[in-house]
């Protein structure tokens, strides 16, 4: 029986493009220019053209992105910064390594993003609420936060509103893509990402040119003039190779997402007598399925069940960001939404090589 794997291989999106992707690699070594040169100042005006933003800045991972975009907006120690805790532990280490303090709150149970009620509660009953000074809405698993709601208390709280898109490559609120909305925004190139690099990389995007500005230092020691730190910095830079073959890549992204979204269809169609329950698209918007996530009552038995039909599934996250012994003293609030969701959660297999009898053999499997 061939194993149906849970994520790809990054070998595969590799292999899609491999000519394109190769030849853009040999000129860049051709080139002798490894560190923030053309590749790199091609891909961060391309990135920004398809986001929708006038400035991109390519650093060395997504968490990076998170913590120089926290710095940019001058948020750190003695800060507080609200997200969730149904996220990768990256979001909240994050708001730790820019010396700020992470509020988690719960999320909507319907897509998996941050609560606005359960942010407004949070500022109303948080012992220092002069202390938030910005809010993480994590795109989780593709669907956008709510970011309508999310503005509209920023702008009444006087929060910055920074948008974690390392899961939700090209999804859109209404006609804007995510990484447009909020006053800056954070992109991981993980490789398994819905646009990932063989390695890792990162982005932050805005439409703040100051903010921008910024950033450019924050990422390099602080430098305008070389070896010369006019702020306290820091060195994170993306590629010249990965900028390559991230500029080759983001032209199928489109197509590759749309994939998603057809296999997302298929397993909405083909398991909806199944019981278990499926992702919604709440509001107008463009999901990206990074992950087709179901949930179950008896997600551990459903996941050995799977795996004994060659099905690989998996959970995320299975503990809670507040409940990991590093951050179990940052829980401010009981998060009942999310610790249920952590409970319940299982991520099909979902990557665009995904074949057509690979999703039926997936769907009859759970069947």
């Amino acid at each position: 029986m061939n194993l149906v794997v849970p994520q790809s291989d990054p070998k595969a999106g590799y292999l899609t493009h491999q000519s394109e992707i190769d030849e853009a690699i040999r000129q860049t070594l051709d080139s002798g220019w490894y560190i923030l040169g053309k590749q790199v100042a091609a891909f961060e005006q391309a990135f920004a053209a398809y986001v929708g933003v006038g400035n991109c800045v390519g650093v060395a991972n997504g968490t990076d992105a998170i913590v120089l975009a926290l710095r940019a907006c001058g948020i750190g120690a003695g800060d507080a910064v609200v997200t969730v805790s149904h996220t990768a532990v990256a979001t909240v280490a994050a708001i730790d390594l820019a010396g700020a303090e992470p509020l988690m709150v719960d999320i909507d149970p319907a897509t998996f993003t941050i609560s606005p009620q359960a942010i407004e509660d949070a500022i109303k009953n948080y012992r220092g609420s002069s202390k938030i000074k910005a809010i993480i809405a994590v795109h989780l698993y593709g669907h956008p936060a709510e970011m309508t709601a999310i503005g509209e208390l920023a702008r009444r709280y006087e929060l910055k509103v920074v948008e974690d898109c390392a899961q939700a490559h090209g999804a859109k609120l209404g006609e804007r893509r995510v990484g447009s909305i909020g006053d800056v925004a954070a992109f991981s190139f993980y490789p398994t990402k819905n646009l990932g690099a063989l390695g890792d990389g990162g982005a932050v995007a805005t439409n703040d040119a100051a903010l921008a500005e910024r950033l450019r230092l924050l990422r390099e020691y602080g430098w305008r003039e070389r070896y010369v730190s006019e702020i306290a910095g820091m060195n994170s830079r993306l590629d010249e190779v990965q900028a390559a073959l991230l500029r080759v890549k983001l032209k199928y992204l489109d197509s590759e997402n749309e994939r998603r979204r057809q296999i997302a269809a298929a397993y909405d169609e083909g398991l909806k007598a199944s019981g278990l329950v499926l992702p919604k698209c709440v509001g107008d918007i463009s999901h990206v399925y990074h992950q087709y996530v179901v949930r179950s009552g008896e997600r551990d038995v459903l996941k050995d069940r799977l795996r004994e039909k060659g099905i690989g599934g998996l959970v995320h996250y299975p503990v809670p960001v507040h409940r990991q012994p590093a951050y179990r003293h940052r829980a401010s609030a009981a998060l009942p939404i999310t610790e249920q969701a952590a409970r319940e959660v299982l991520s099909l297999p979902m990557f665009p090589q995904l074949t057509d009898e690979q999703v039926a053999q997936v769907i009859q499997a759970l069947l």
